[in-house]
C-alpha cells in the first residue's frame, strides 16, 4: 500500500470517527431535550389529561406551586374553565368542582359565588363573628353574625322629614348619604322615606319570634333574620317606602326605579335583588338597601353582583 493511500485510508476513518462523535453527541443532545422537557409543566399537564389550549392557559396564570399542586389532583376539564371566571379563589376549588358534580345543571359562575359565600352549606352552619373593624363593609348574613350588645357608636336619629315612626337611627354617614339621596330624588319629584332603618338584637328577636310562631321555621328563615344575624343591626341598613306603597308594591312605584338607577351614587346598594335568593339567603326585597360607601355601590351596580360576593372575593379572599 503506498503513503498516499494510508494517508486517504486514515483521513476517511478519522473523519468516520468525527462523524460517529457528532452523531453521539447529536443524540445525546436530543436526549437530554427529551428528558428537559419531560420535566416542563408543558409535558406533564398534557400527560396528565389536559388539552394543549388548557396547557398554556394554566401555565399562564398560575404559580409554579400551584401547577405543582394541580397536577397532584385528578385531571378535570373544568378546572381551567373554573380558573378562568371572574370572582375564582383558588382555596375553593376543590369545592366548585364537588358542588358543580352534585349540580351540574348550575352554571361555572353561579358556583363560585354560590361556594363563595359559602351557599353550599347549610344557613346558619358554623356562623363566625362578623368583622366589625371593616366599618361600613361590615357584613352581617346567615354566616356572620353580631354579639348581642353590638351598637355602632355613631347612631344618630333622623328626623321625621325622612322616615315614619319612632326616631329610627342610622350611623352617621349612612344618614348624611341618605339625606342626599332624598334631597336628589325630590328634584325629580320622587319621595324616598325610610319606613325601618336601626333595630337591636332584642326587637330582632322579638320580630322573628314573631314570624316563627305565625310561619314555622323555614319560611321564617326565608324572609326575617334570626337575631344576631340581621343587617339592621348595623345601623347600615334602610327598608324604604314612598306615599301609597308597601313591601308588596313598592317596585311599582317610580321612587324604586329611581333607586335602581340611582342609589349607588349615594353608596346604597339594594341588598336583596331578585333571582339572587340562592346566595343571599333571603327572598327578593325592593325595599331594603344597603349602605356601603359610593366606591364599592357602584362596582356592585356595574358588575350586577351582591355585597355578599363582593365580600367574599375582595375582604376575606384568599384568607
Amino acid at each position: 500500500m503506498t503513503k498516499v493511500r494510508l494517508k486517504k485510508r486514515n483521513v476517511g476513518i478519522a473523519v468516520g470517527c468525527v462523524i460517529v462523535v457528532l452523531v453521539l453527541i447529536a443524540g445525546l443532545f436530543r436526549w437530554k431535550q427529551t428528558l428537559d422537557y419531560q420535566k416542563t409543566f408543558e409535558y406533564r399537564l398534557q400527560k396528565h389529561g389536559y388539552s394543549e389550549e388548557d396547557t398554556a392557559y394554566l401555565i399562564e396564570h398560575l404559580e409554579n406551586n400551584e401547577l405543582e399542586e394541580l397536577l397532584k389532583k385528578e385531571a378535570n376539564e373544568n378546572i381551567p374553565k373554573f380558573i378562568q371566571e371572574d370572582y375564582y379563589l383558588k382555596k375553593n376549588l376543590d369545592r366548585y368542582l364537588s358542588y358543580y358534580e352534585q349540580n351540574p345543571d348550575k352554571s361555572l359562575r353561579d358556583v363560585v359565588a354560590i361556594v363563595n359565600v359559602r351557599a353550599d352549606e347549610d344557613w346558619y352552619s358554623n356562623p363566625v363573628e362578623a368583622d366589625v373593624s371593616q366599618d361600613n363593609l361590615l357584613l352581617v348574613n346567615k354566616f356572620h353574625k353580631l354579639s348581642k350588645d353590638y351598637e355602632a357608636e355613631d347612631l344618630e336619629k333622623v328626623k321625621n322629614w325622612y322616615a315614619y315612626g319612632d326616631d329610627p337611627m342610622l350611623r352617621k354617614e349612612a344618614y348624611d348619604n341618605f339625606i342626599a339621596l332624598f334631597n336628589a330624588a325630590k328634584e325629580d319629584g320622587l319621595t324616598v322615606i325610610i319606613a325601618s332603618a336601626y333595630r337591636d338584637y332584642q326587637y330582632q328577636e322579638d320580630l322573628y319570634n314573631g314570624y316563627l310562631e305565625s310561619l314555622g321555621q323555614k319560611e321564617t328563615d326565608d324572609v326575617a333574620a334570626r337575631p344576631g344575624f340581621s343587617e339592621h343591626q348595623t345601623g347600615l341598613t334602610v327598608d324604604v317606602t314612598t306615599y301609597g306603597a308597601n313591601t308588596d308594591t313598592f317596585d311599582t312605584f317610580e321612587e324604586f326605579d329611581w333607586l335602581q338607577n340611582h342609589a349607588h351614587e349615594y353608596g346604597f346598594i339594594l341588598r336583596y335583588p331578585k333571582d339572587k335568593e340562592y346566595i343571599t339567603g333571603y327572598h327578593y326585597e325592593s325595599w331594603h338597601y344597603r349602605y356601603v360607601g359610593v366606591e364599592v355601590a357602584t362596582y356592585i351596580y356595574e358588575h350586577d353582583i351582591t355585597f355578599d360576593e363582593y365580600y367574599a372575593y375582595f375582604i376575606e379572599g384568599e384568607k
